[in-house]
């Protein structure tokens, strides 16, 4: 697969993918640290396998292809569209700190796109998805879509490989092993995103939810909740 993008989109690409972008994304887990706790996952197989399900089964059914619509809704100036996108993202969150994951980082690449005076359609205080701030910033800086997507992706990949890497713990060979893995599951994430239809978007992983649920309660936490 061959993406196009000039060397400026791609520049800006890297640094909204980067981990050094203060959004947060370093401070929570998304369930990671619970199902570890439960000893669900042990070593770097079964971080593989937990990941890979949420790559294909929720990434790639809900926030990539609403990263897809709201970069088109964006790119058109389809306010209403990119509100609607935002109101869905938020519902489909199935816990109170998946949700809280979602709009934390959404608020802080918010004031920072605001600090770097690129203008967004919503109000300071709205209630804001980071996969909505992520594409309106992919929309002012011209970045091709699947390219993205791929930034998105790699993105939360990259985070959650991280969060493994102090949890499991997984030694840095292994954790860039996993990587190296996994990063081959985006295309077909990208797929699966174009060809979803509006109706169809959405996840549904239980065990993740019950997971980032109780790490509410967890005892002793490396990340927040």
């Amino acid at each position: 697969m061959v993406i196009t993008t000039t060397d400026g989109s791609l520049l800006r690409l890297l640094q909204l993918a980067s981990l050094s972008l203060p959004v947060g994304g370093f401070s929570f887990s998304q369930g990671l640290e619970t199902a570890i706790e439960n000893g669900w996952i042990n070593d770097r197989q079964e971080t593989a396998d937990f990941l890979g399900t949420q790559l294909r089964q929720s990434l790639a059914r809900l926030d990539l292809p609403l990263l897809l619509r709201a970069l088109s809704a964006s790119e058109n100036g389809e306010l209403e569209r990119l509100n609607s996108w935002n109101d869905l993202a938020l519902a489909c969150r199935e816990t109170k700190e998946l949700r809280l994951t979602d709009t934390a980082m959404g608020a802080a690449l918010a004031r920072l796109l605001r600090h770097l005076d690129l203008p967004l359609p919503f109000a300071p205080a709205t209630e804001l998805s980071f996969v909505i701030a992520f594409a309106c910033a992919a929309s002012h800086w011209s970045i091709n879509a699947r390219a993205a997507v791929f930034g998105y992706g790699w993105a939360w990949l990259e985070n959650q490989v991280a969060a493994a890497t102090k949890l499991v713990p997984l030694g840095q060979t292994d954790a860039q092993k996993l990587l190296g893995e996994l990063q081959q599951q985006l295309p077909e994430a990208l797929a699966t995103a174009e060809a979803i239809a509006d109706d169809a978007i959405g996840a549904g992983l239980p065990a993740l939810a019950i997971a980032s649920a109780q790490h509410e309660h967890q005892y002793s936490r490396l990340f927040r909740s």
